[in-house]
């Protein structure tokens, strides 16, 4: 077959197949048992929503006070506020979560999680556009700072997502 060789006129017949599936697609899945979904969360723990509201608020104390070490009552006010303009949205977005959303069908739960993320980053522009009213003698570069210092706790849960859940459950 290696020698073989098609002379222009003629035509190779080949037979198409599925090689784009998987042979496991066809597998049958069994339910898992109690215990191995109680095995499967403790090695792959979540992280509550409340953890990371929880790590914001220490995050956004945090920054005003080393703003207030820095700048004063002024900063420190302004970092607050860059905080809560990060933590407030996620607070809600969270209880929203929590108390509706879990309640749809799953097609209407995955429109009402990505209206929930809409009206949040609606939220933050809002509150972000009130500084200046909100707060006299706005201090941008603290609020700035609280803000991203808050936005980066998402990412310090990630990584702190196991520690966290297994220490609660080890107690």
């Amino acid at each position: 077959m290696a020698d073989e060789r098609i002379s222009p006129g003629q035509v190779r017949q080949v037979q198409a197949s599925d090689s784009w599936q998987d042979d496991a697609d066809k597998a049958e899945r069994k339910p898992l048992t109690r215990e191995q979904a109680r095995a499967l969360m403790l090695a792959k723990p979540g992280v509550s929503v409340w953890t990371v509201v929880g790590l914001q608020a220490l995050a956004g104390a945090v920054i005003a006070i080393a703003a207030y070490g820095v700048a004063g009552s002024t900063a420190a006010l302004s970092a607050l506020y860059g905080c809560l303009v990060v933590m407030v949205p996620a607070a809600l977005f969270a209880g929203g979560m929590r108390a509706w959303l879990v309640k749809l069908q799953p097609a209407l739960a995955l429109f009402g999680f990505a209206f929930g993320e809409l009206l949040k980053i609606a939220l933050t522009v809002v509150l972000l556009l009130l500084a200046p009213r909100l707060l006299s003698g706005l201090s941008w570069p603290a609020m700035l700072a609280g803000l991203v210092a808050t936005l980066q706790v998402y990412w310090i849960a990630l990584v702190l997502r196991g520690k966290l859940r297994s220490k609660t459950l080890q107690s």
